[in-house]
């Protein structure tokens, strides 16, 4: 089976699984997206929901965070780790954001991926899920299900899986898919167990047992 082919079988089956599979992140504007992906970063979708009312409360736009002082912002989002430098980042994306955007989020990828603290992966997202525009977010669960379903062969490289899902995935489909990688690599696909392939919908065709592809 070409791993085109393999890719269409896939997001249907994923579609059926998880007919609602969306961000875990929770925002209700673009900018609190960018936050919330920074600090996402080696830190659970939980425990970023849990902190960002609270950096809201005292900085609710995006000009009073790009006026904040950083250590004010490290303060609140110590316990999701790295601070200093996620707050940093932060800073000066808003500062960017303010000064050079007018408050708003730019809608196409190389604006994003120019923002501070912003890589593939947060462009990524923002295009899929603010703007729905083609997406592919190519975190931990894309990578390792994409690898063991058979997608791609022994890419680990999050721009090389990437690059290699653009050209099997129908473009109008890579966003929805990501979030059900998500959706299935913490449920069925798991990293740190041994994945539950007896109940998994994809057992028959994963590149796990061997078919040949």
């Amino acid at each position: 089976m070409k791993e085109a082919d393999l890719a269409l079988i896939v997001i249907e089956r994923l579609k059926q699984e998880y007919p609602d599979a969306d961000c875990t992140l929770s925002y209700d504007e673009a900018w609190k997206l960018l936050v919330s992906v920074r600090l996402a970063a080696q830190c659970t979708d939980e425990r970023v929901n849990e902190i960002v009312p609270l950096l809201y409360e005292k900085y609710p736009t995006i000009e009073a965070l790009a006026e904040a002082e950083v250590s004010g912002i490290e303060e609140i989002i110590r316990p999701c780790g790295l601070g200093k430098s996620k707050a940093r980042d932060i800073s000066r994306c808003m500062k960017v954001l303010h000064e050079d955007y007018h408050d708003q989020v730019p809608d196409d990828f190389q604006s994003l991926l120019d923002l501070p603290g912003v890589g593939r992966k947060s462009a990524n997202l923002i295009m899929g899920d603010v703007f729905q525009k083609p997406a592919i977010v190519t975190d931990t669960h894309c990578i390792r299900l994409s690898n063991r379903i058979g997608l791609v062969r022994e890419l680990k490289d999050p721009k090389k899986v990437e690059m290699a899902l653009w050209k099997i995935v129908p473009p109008e489909e890579g966003n929805g898919l990501c979030h059900r990688f998500v959706e299935h690599g913490r449920a069925v696909c798991t990293a740190r167990t041994h994945p539950f392939c007896d109940r998994c919908c994809l057992a028959d065709v994963c590149g796990k047992y061997g078919v040949e592809k």
